[in-house]
């Protein structure tokens, strides 16, 4: 299995009230495997962060969404929590963003709440998908299988239920960005 992400760039796309650890986690993992690593918010400054219900750390955005694109990144990862993905998927140009990740066959990881963003874009019909169980009927509604396992992997689509799967998430995140690339299950090859 390949590990080394040093030639990679991976945004992490975050609004005020992600799970801390959703991000956090990741974001280490990623960076000890090599990878350059962009948080990315709809707006500059300062995210907050949640453990569950409670506040947790503030953390500096690198890039408003506004100023990124998505062609200067390998891959794509998005923490749950209650609030981030819901402002996410009310945000035309957050969905958009992750939808040009899923047409150019890039990989995308979804953790938590963080399949809710997925299903706006339109990108979970026909996938095979983990999330928080809370959501797991908008997956089906959006024609997604929806398994309780804690990593599931679907063409370059890396999923997770919640903070206990972190370690999970992070081996196979880190493993499919290393692997770079995918094809849709439209069976679409990636652009390039």
């Amino acid at each position: 299995m390949k590990t080394d992400l040093s030639d990679k760039h991976v945004a992490i796309l975050a609004a005020d009230g992600f799970e801390q650890s959703e991000l956090e986690e990741p974001l280490h993992a990623l960076e000890r495997a090599g990878a350059n690593v962009t948080i990315i918010s709809p707006h500059g400054g300062r995210i907050q962060g949640m453990h569950h219900l409670e506040k947790a750390d503030e953390f500096d955005v690198d890039i408003p969404l506004k100023s990124a694109h998505s062609e200067d990144f390998d891959a794509l990862l998005l923490p749950g929590g209650l609030a981030n993905p819901d402002e996410l998927r009310s945000n035309e140009q957050a969905v958009e963003f992750v939808r040009e990740f899923a047409d150019a066959g890039k990989p995308i990881a979804a953790i938590c709440h963080g399949p809710w963003i997925l299903i706006e874009a339109g990108i979970v019909n026909g996938r095979r998908l983990t999330s928080w169980p809370a959501i797991q009927s908008d997956i089906r509604n959006a024609g997604g299988e929806w398994v309780d396992e804690p990593v599931v992997v679907d063409h370059g689509l890396v999923t997770s239920r919640k903070p206990d799967d972190l370690k999970a998430f992070n081996a196979k995140v880190i493993e499919e960005i290393a692997e770079g690339g995918y094809h849709s299950s439209t069976g679409r090859t990636p652009a390039g």
